[in-house]
């Protein structure tokens, strides 16, 4: 089959509108009328690919949902295909229709198609709980339609269950989407990062495989080369790396590298839908969402929710202004966001006055005491800054007794404090001290404030999307930031990285210019020598 539809394939791409007839005729001479044939490129491409996760799209109209439909039809005997609102998959149904010739087979109640020996699901997942719904049922082809709609959390759950039970049946992920528009989108960018950060150390080409293996906190860790690995730990038990093994069948703490790849799609690779009535369509789309689906732009501009605490386009101005060097060599103070166990990450964010150091994690269930903490600021802390960590959920408090016992100044931040202060213009006041800080970054971000702005934030989509995550509400009491546990539920996960940089800008600065002046005091004479512009450049920031 593989032969005949490369030779397919090659006449197709040298004949002109009036061969389609004599193609066509081939197609069913040769291989035996097919319900679908991908389309010569890229789609083709895609059907070949042997990634085990595949991201196809870029451009709208590249043939993204028909790649979806086309490989359930006729590569794989189980499929689920989802859309992020289940009223959108309905829609899918007159395209399948449209294939076929017919509905039969079809449950409109179920929202299945059975035919032979192939069952074709089609569903949503509107709400992040959704997931629960494909626990334990198994898939071997998991087809996310437009998946930067979908949360993080969505995705890593339902793949778990991309598997078959008929022997050499091929399982894959497939998902299908344009760049995406909101920052709840960016996982898309962060999963995918070899082929789609432009600052990732190791680029990959499109169609090239990577192989990554899931770590005991769910993080990726990238792979030379497919094969068994196996957890690594250190002789505190501190998990070290992956090490590759032998399979062992058996054994639930050796796992299989899972294989990735993007590759970019284009209107122009659509023959089905490039034409001038839907390229006018695209370009009379508002800006943003021009460069992410005409032109397939994945460092488009987002959609902001108009509540968005912190613009992405500030965010993306503070990421421009990153260097590989801070511009001093004074470290000013460490936020540090504290997960003890859990899906979360402990996160140290490293400040030098407005620049900050590339974010320090470590997978919670490395930080199971004080002491872990500890160590992990020891490592990374310079020029005895102060440290602040959050204590708002009681994990921070044992991080800083052991800081203290080992001399390191260390702040107890609660952020459900009450706040005094007001906004820059002195008009409105906020509920609590969080929503004072995240706010105060907002104004440092400002890039219409006089001069500009100084913060120079360190490069990655998981730090432009824990900033962009959080939205506000005005209340009688003040500005109020949306709780940690309603972005964890809207999200899927918790946005650490945002918060530790927070703690670091405001608190920090403010717990920076109450260690100088202690110094000054004589209480830690091996800093007396700070000079009045340090103070001074420390107080403004």
């Amino acid at each position: 089959m593989a032969g005949l539809l490369d030779e397919l394939l090659d006449r197709g791409a040298a004949i002109g509108p009036a061969d389609k007839d004599q193609a066509a005729e081939f197609a069913r001479v040769h291989l035996g009328s097919p319900l679908w044939v991908p389309n010569v490129g890229p789609q083709t491409e895609a059907c070949d690919s042997l990634a085990d996760e595949l991201f196809y799209g870029g451009q709208a109209g590249g043939g993204k949902t028909e790649l979806g439909i086309g490989l359930a039809l006729t590569e794989h005997r189980r499929s689920l295909i989802l859309r992020r609102v289940n009223k959108d998959a309905v829609k899918l149904v007159e395209r399948m229709t449209a294939i076929l010739g017919h509905r039969d087979g079809y449950n409109g109640q179920l929202q299945r198609w059975k035919l032979g020996d192939r069952l074709i699901e089609l569903s949503g997942c509107e709400h992040e709980n959704d997931k629960q719904r494909f626990k334990g049922d198994p898939h071997d082809l998991i087809y996310f339609d437009e998946g930067s709609d979908f949360f993080y959390s969505q995705y890593r759950f339902i793949i778990g269950w991309n598997r078959s039970t008929v022997p050499g049946q091929r399982c894959r992920v497939v998902v299908g989407s344009n760049p995406p528009t909101t920052p709840e989108g960016l996982w898309i960018i962060r999963h995918w990062a070899p082929w789609l950060d432009p600052v990732h150390p190791r680029r990959a080409k499109p169609g090239e495989l990577r192989w990554y293996v899931v770590g005991p906190e769910g993080q990726d860790i990238e792979v030379e080369e497919p094969g068994t690995y196996e957890y690594r730990y250190s002789d505190r038990r501190e998990f070290a790396g992956v090490t590759r093994c032998q399979p062992r069948p058996a054994d639930p703490t050796v796992f299989e590298a899972r294989s990735r790849t993007f590759i970019p799609a284009a209107l122009a690779d659509n023959p089905d839908q490039d034409n001038a009535a839907y390229r006018g369509v695209l370009a009379g789309l508002p800006a943003e969402l021009r460069a992410a689906y005409r032109d397939g732009d994945f460092g488009a501009g987002l959609k902001d929710d108009p509540f968005q605490v912190i613009p992405t386009a500030w965010i993306n101005a503070a990421q421009k202004r990153w260097t590989s060097r801070p511009p001093r060599e004074t470290m000013t103070a460490v936020g540090l966001d504290v997960a003890q166990g859990g899906d979360s990450e402990t996160v140290a964010a490293p400040r030098y006055g407005g620049w900050y150091a590339p974010l320090e994690c470590k997978p919670g269930r490395e930080c199971q005491e004080g002491s872990d903490v500890a160590a992990m600021v020891v490592r990374i802390r310079r020029n005895n800054c102060p440290v602040i960590v959050d204590c708002g959920g009681g994990w921070g408090a044992a991080a800083v007794g052991a800081m203290e016992r080992n001399g390191i100044p260390a702040v107890a931040y609660l952020g459900n404090k009450p706040s005094t202060a007001t906004t820059k213009d002195g008009r409105v006041r906020f509920y609590n001290k969080r929503a004072e800080d995240w706010w105060r970054l907002r104004e440092e971000l400002d890039p219409d404030q006089e001069f500009g702005s100084a913060i120079a934030l360190p490069l990655g989509a998981d730090v432009k999307a824990d900033l962009a995550a959080p939205r506000w509400e005005l209340t009688p009491r003040g500005i109020k930031i949306e709780d940690k546990g309603e972005i964890i539920k809207r999200l899927g996960r918790s946005n650490d990285k945002g918060d530790a940089i927070v703690l670091a800008m405001n608190e920090g600065g403010k717990a920076a210019v109450r260690q100088m002046r202690s110094d000054r005091r004589g209480r830690r004479p091996e800093r007396a020598n700070v000079g009045h512009s340090e103070l001074k450049e420390r107080l403004r920031k």
